[in-house]
């Protein structure tokens, strides 16, 4: 009998196992959806952690200081005795998006309080020796002129058109010169994150090594071309922007190459944060911008081959950026 009633229940446990596997994997997946739903939380408390100097003030505890939202907030400019515990429940969102570590320190009457830490993402939100972070970049993405583009996407995909135009009656590079706030918040935005990304760049790509004369086109306010000099300062430089001026241009010289920095899209989806980050940026494009996306590496060969060139050099990757040579 008792063999028996054995051999029932062997039976039957993996059925159980795999229900309860199962409904794990629901409750999971449940979750996740629920968390896309809720995903402007994050995005919103992140611009206001970076507005208030979050990031900022841990690094200038030094490094490897923990601080209580107490102490954070002491070094902000408010009177509100709120601050703290609506601070600490930001700072709680963060980390556990490991945007901050965060760790549990209890005093002898047993209460508890919370010490938030730089983690290794947060780094990118503190202003660095050259002056610049991602917090503009943030404010740019997050600022309104943007936002309110993405309720025409939809009326865009069925109707045609670009959001960003159907909602401020100009395009993206049109706008700024109408809207100067939105201006300063764009070139605000553009400086640093090519600030941060070109040094790194320069780091590691050689190919400026040689080079007698540099165009940028589409330079913008120089930035790019700044940096480069400043290492390389036997380079001439020109910064080609506006296409009335890009049409003068001089000729593709026989012993000249094109360096194109831009990150490449898979063929097929992945899930690995760098494709997310290319697949959040080209439907920002779309969305924003006239003509705007991201391509694959394919993509590019046929347009490269399309104006001419033989081929492309994929020297290096940085800040998820490849830094490509199309030669002739």
């Amino acid at each position: 009998m008792a063999s028996s009633l054995l051999e029932v229940e062997n039976n039957q446990h993996p059925k159980v196992h795999d229900e309860k596997e199962r409904r794990k994997e629901e409750e999971e997946s449940f979750c996740y959806a629920m968390q896309i739903v809720m995903s402007s939380v994050l995005s919103m408390s992140m611009q206001s952690a970076t507005e208030l100097g979050v990031f900022d003030v841990i690094a200038k505890a030094g490094p490897g200081s923990k601080l209580s939202s107490s102490e954070i907030a002491a070094q902000m400019p408010t009177k509100n005795p709120e601050a703290p515990i609506m601070l600490d429940r930001i700072l709680r969102l963060l980390a556990s998006h490991s945007l901050l570590s965060c760790s549990v320190v209890a005093d002898d009457n047993g209460s508890f309080q919370r010490l938030y830490s730089l983690a290794p993402a947060s780094k990118f939100f503190v202003t660095n020796k050259d002056g610049v972070s991602l917090g503009p970049l943030m404010a740019l993405i997050q600022d309104n002129v943007f936002l309110t583009s993405w309720s025409q996407l939809k009326d865009a995909v069925l109707g045609g058109g670009i959001p960003f135009n159907r909602v401020h009656g100009a395009h993206a590079f049109e706008y700024p010169g109408l809207d100067q706030r939105f201006n300063q918040v764009f070139n605000t935005a553009m400086y640093n994150h090519t600030t941060i990304v070109i040094k790194k760049i320069l780091d590691l790509y050689k190919g400026f090594e040689s080079l007698e004369q540099l165009v940028d086109v589409g330079g913008g306010l120089g930035v790019t071309l700044r940096l480069i000099t400043s290492k390389y300062p036997n380079i001439k430089a020109i910064n080609f922007d506006l296409p009335h001026v890009i049409k003068h241009a001089p000729a593709y010289p026989d012993n000249g190459k094109v360096i194109v920095v831009e990150a490449l899209l898979p063929v097929v989806a992945e899930t690995s944060s760098a494709v997310k980050t290319t697949s959040q940026i080209d439907v920002l494009m779309m969305t924003q911008n006239p003509g705007g996306k991201e391509r694959s590496q394919q993509e590019f060969l046929a347009l490269a081959n399309a104006a001419g060139f033989n081929g492309i050099r994929f020297e290096c990757s940085v800040c998820n950026f490849w830094v490509m040579e199309f030669f002739k």
